[in-house]
Order: C-alpha cells, then sequence, then structure tokens
C-alpha cells in the first residue's frame, strides 16, 4: 500500500510522513527531495531554469514512477495534486492524507521557514503579504486537497490516530 501525503507548503508532510513511515513500519520517500536528486538541482533553481511548467510535467512523471511502490509513504510538493491529474492518479494507486491548515497556521510556519519556495516570492505576485499569497493559493488548491481520501489538521498530527484512520480507509474500500 502507498500513504501520499498531501497539503500546502509547510503543512507537515515531510515530518509527518517521517513518523507515520516509521509507526506502520514503511519506507518514507520526499518526491520534493527525490527530484532535486534525479535532477542534480533544488527545485528553486530548476524553476528559475526552466519554469514552473516544465517542472510540473517532471513532477508528473516523477510521481508516476512511484506505481510499484509497496508500504511506502510519500510526501508530495505542495501543489503536486493540481496539475497533470495527479489528484485522481494518487487516490487510483493508494490512500490520500490531506493535511489541513488554516491560512494563518501556515503563515507562521512559512515565515519563519529557512527553505526557499519558489512560489511565494512576494515580488512575483500581486499581493502585498505573504498571508495574501497563501490564501489565494490555498483557495484555488483546495478543490484538488479536498478530494483526499482522509483528511487531518496539520497542527500536532496524532500519528496512531491517523493509522486508525487510514486502516478503517483500507478496510472501507476492500468492502
Amino acid at each position: 500500500m502507498k500513504i501520499y501525503l498531501i497539503g500546502f507548503m509547510g503543512s507537515g508532510k515531510t515530518t509527518v510522513g517521517k513518523r507515520l513511515a516509521t509507526h506502520c513500519e514503511y519506507a518514507f520517500m520526499d518526491t520534493d527531495k527525490l527530484f532535486e536528486t534525479k535532477h542534480n538541482c533544488t527545485i528553486e533553481s530548476y524553476f528559475e531554469r526552466f519554469g514552473e511548467d516544465l517542472f510540473r510535467k517532471e513532477e508528473a512523471l516523477l510521481l508516476r514512477e512511484t506505481a510499484s511502490l509497496e508500504n511506502t509513504v510519500i510526501a508530495t510538493g505542495g501543489g503536486t495534486p493540481c496539475f497533470h491529474d495527479n489528484m485522481d492518479w494518487m487516490l487510483s494507486h493508494g490512500i490520500c492524507v490531506y493535511l489541513e491548515m488554516s491560512p494563518k497556521a501556515l503563515y507562521n510556519r512559512l515565515i519563519n521557514s529557512k527553505l526557499v519556495r519558489p512560489l511565494l516570492q512576494v515580488e512575483t505576485h500581486n499581493c502585498a503579504s505573504l498571508l495574501e499569497i497563501i490564501q489565494d493559493m490555498l483557495s484555488q488548491r483546495e478543490q484538488y486537497y479536498k478530494k483526499a481520501t482522509i483528511t487531518v489538521s496539520g497542527l500536532d498530527v496524532d500519528i496512531s490516530g491517523l493509522h486508525a484512520l487510514i486502516r478503517q480507509g483500507i478496510n472501507a474500500s476492500m468492502c
């Protein structure tokens, strides 16, 4: 079984993914890290050189490479579900868990982040603040995120409780 973690940047997909994988005794994979390894550059530099369109195409191809994995928790990029039918593809190949957070909670995490996030650069948006960017992007992306098999709060995720929800999702889909 594959468990795809989805949600906005800063929602905790990598942190929760590692903890969930350990709890389930599964492997863990982060598609952003895999992308950077495969392309031998950061996502930020890839964006600068090739643009978002090519990044999203490569990201979709990389996601499809997870089809053969078993017993793996996969943390996806924040925009992954929103392009190239990725959300429907993930739903047909595993369980999707949406780590839901409010714009303000995401802002509080992202404002202090050491990671450079190309899509959150205030100067590239017609917005006055990071919070406005987050609100706008989240409102566009939630239509995809809300298709997830399971939605949980990204704040203080109870890993045992999440594992129980996932097991229920598996049992329900098997009936």
